[in-house]
């Protein structure tokens, strides 16, 4: 694709993921492929050049039917609608185009042009909107509420004073009651904190490391948590305490969706691919990711859509406010955040913004790291920050 530098030129600006593909002894191999397809698969043209290119890309449709019929009839094939994974990371809804080349139809263009990303920027938008409608009822509800719960549990405490130990079930019952309602308030009153976060450089594995101590001597005491951080991930500008109620929040949902124990992973890599516009108009990349994945049965598909809005919950009892607040917290950042769901595994995912680099500044550093045996492997080691424990369980 590099013959003339025109041409050069066209097939690295392609803005999706497009490979050219050769049958050889029987198989369809990965020829090159150009650097959006770098990016989507998350890894290099001269890793994938030569490799079988439907076990690297798994694509739920007769794809192989579709090459054949594109190269007996030169002539393009499109297919809509169909997942695509690329390895660990969930399935990709994308359309794609097939094209035999004009001076070699035995090889194929192969066009990927994702769908997902759009459809859940455009379900995001429509979160924080239905988030800030219910901003204004919260916090004047949880404020008119409060009031007359301090006058109800003060009455209760003055009765039972009064009464025998036998007959003074009902009035703890009231005090205890009240107490937990005003928890709930508590919540709603947060929901409904309008203030801007506090934003300073951050160290995200600090953040992530902190909530993963609180969860492994909290409520997640029963859950094996791994993780799997990428220690040249660069700052990222938040506010640290709200960045930690995000993952504590997403960390809890994982643990109280397996109440039985299992294992819930924590994932950071860098990506770059993904824009938002900001909330002053200006168009943002937000590189750098953490997934919390959990082994739960998933979420209610009636709910799955709506996940993030305000009263929203899968559970009995539950207040829906939990995922509303992280929703909240990372619009407030100008991240964006999305659920992904594949068999037998929840995939909650977080995209952030770098941290602004003053004019002369030169890049913070990579994270200490310390070389570990990986499991499995005879002498291999992986580098991870100093701040985190690889692999560690209960």
């Amino acid at each position: 694709m590099s013959d003339t530098p025109v041409t050069g030129a066209i097939w690295a600006a392609l803005p999706v993921p497009a490979f050219l593909i050769v049958q050889r002894n029987g198989q369809e191999t990965i020829l090159e492929c150009n650097p959006a397809a770098e990016l989507f698969m998350a890894a290099s043209s001269a890793q994938l050049a030569g490799e079988p290119a439907y076990d690297r890309l798994s694509i739920d449709a007769p794809i192989e039917e579709a090459a054949s019929r594109a190269r007996i009839n030169r002539a393009p094939i499109f297919i809509n609608d169909a997942d695509v994974c690329t390895g660990e990371r969930p399935p990709v809804l994308c359309n794609l185009q097939l094209a035999p080349m004009n001076d070699d139809a035995q090889t194929l263009l192969l066009l990927i042009a994702p769908r997902d990303i759009a459809g859940r920027l455009g379900r995001t938008q429509a979160v924080k909107a239905a988030a800030k409608s219910a901003i204004g009822m919260s916090a004047m509800l949880a404020h008119e509420i409060k009031n007359p719960l301090a006058g109800i549990t003060g009455a209760a405490q003055l009765l039972s004073m009064n009464l025998p130990p036998q007959d003074r079930e009902m009035t703890n019952l009231i005090v205890e009651e009240s107490r937990r309602i005003v928890k709930l308030l508590e919540q709603v009153e947060q929901f409904g904190d309008q203030r801007p976060p506090d934003c300073t450089e951050v160290n995200i594995h600090d953040v992530l490391e902190r909530a993963r101590r609180s969860a492994m001597v909290g409520f997640g005491a029963h859950m094996r948590i791994n993780d799997n951080y990428d220690p040249s991930l660069p700052g990222t500008w938040a506010d640290a305490d709200q960045l930690l109620q995000v993952f504590l929040n997403l960390l809890k949902n994982a643990a109280e969706a397996q109440p039985n124990g299992g294992t819930i992973r924590i994932r950071t890599y860098f990506e770059r691919g993904l824009q938002l516009r900001g909330r002053e108009g200006q168009r943002l990349s937000l590189p750098l990711h953490v997934e919390i994945i959990d082994d739960g049965p998933g979420l209610p598909p009636e709910i799955a859509e709506n996940i993030f809005e305000p009263f929203v919950s899968g559970r009995e009892n539950g207040t829906g406010l939990g995922l509303a607040l992280v929703s909240k917290i990372i619009a407030a950042h100008d991240g964006w955040i999305e659920v992904d769901q594949r068999p037998d595994q929840t995939i909650f995912r977080v995209s952030l913004p770098m941290a602004p680099r003053p004019p002369g500044k030169p890049p913070v550093a990579k994270a200490p790291t310390t070389k570990v045996p990986t499991a499995g492997t005879s002498g291999a080691t992986t580098s991870i920050p100093t701040t985190a424990r690889p692999r560690e369980t209960r």
